[in-house]
């Protein structure tokens, strides 16, 4: 119980942060997109189903309050948490080379779905336009600020973990 609490009071933020701070401190109009890194390090870390479930939250968010069709970022972050959520047993929590490589990818994935759906079927078919000059800094943007959330994270998830150690054990 105690974890879900923590990692909703996480998404709260982070949506948050995304959807405040970082589009005042924007460069150039891009922003980063710090949900995807909440979705991935939670996907990676704790696995498919967790992953898939934080990712559909963080996607209804985005859809209800920024969307304009619902279900479309919930479906879509939802993938992305549980594609995460298959490399959990590649994860070591002091290598940051796996997190990093999976968020790059896992930004420019749900770029490209977007792009493709939004701004394809609307005849606007300048791919290279879009991705210098959107999905490019974002990732960028996306990639200083995933180093130190990630952290940040991390953190908290080993924290949530040798507290769900300590009252497992006093079960046995």
């Amino acid at each position: 119980m105690r974890r879900k609490i923590i990692v909703t009071l996480i998404i709260i933020v982070c949506y948050l942060l995304q959807t405040t701070l970082f589009r005042t401190l924007s460069f150039a109009s891009i922003s980063p997109n710090i949900l995807i890194v909440v979705v991935s390090s939670f996907g990676f870390m704790r696995g498919r189903r967790e992953g898939m479930w934080i990712g559909f939250f963080c996607g209804l968010l985005l859809d209800i309050f920024n969307g304009g069709v619902l279900g479309f970022y919930a479906l879509l972050y939802m993938y992305v948490g549980y594609a995460n959520g298959m490399f959990r047993k590649l994860f070591y929590p002091d290598d940051i080379k796996l997190p990093m490589l999976l968020i790059t990818g896992s930004d420019v994935a749900v770029n490209l779905v977007i792009y493709f759906f939004m701004f394809l079927f609307r005849n606007r078919f300048n791919l290279s336009y879009y991705f210098f000059k959107i999905m490019l800094p974002e990732l960028v943007y996306t990639m200083i600020v995933t180093i130190f959330l990630y952290i940040v994270l991390l953190k908290i998830n080993q924290k949530l973990e040798a507290v769900e150690k300590r009252s497992a054990s006093k079960f046995v």
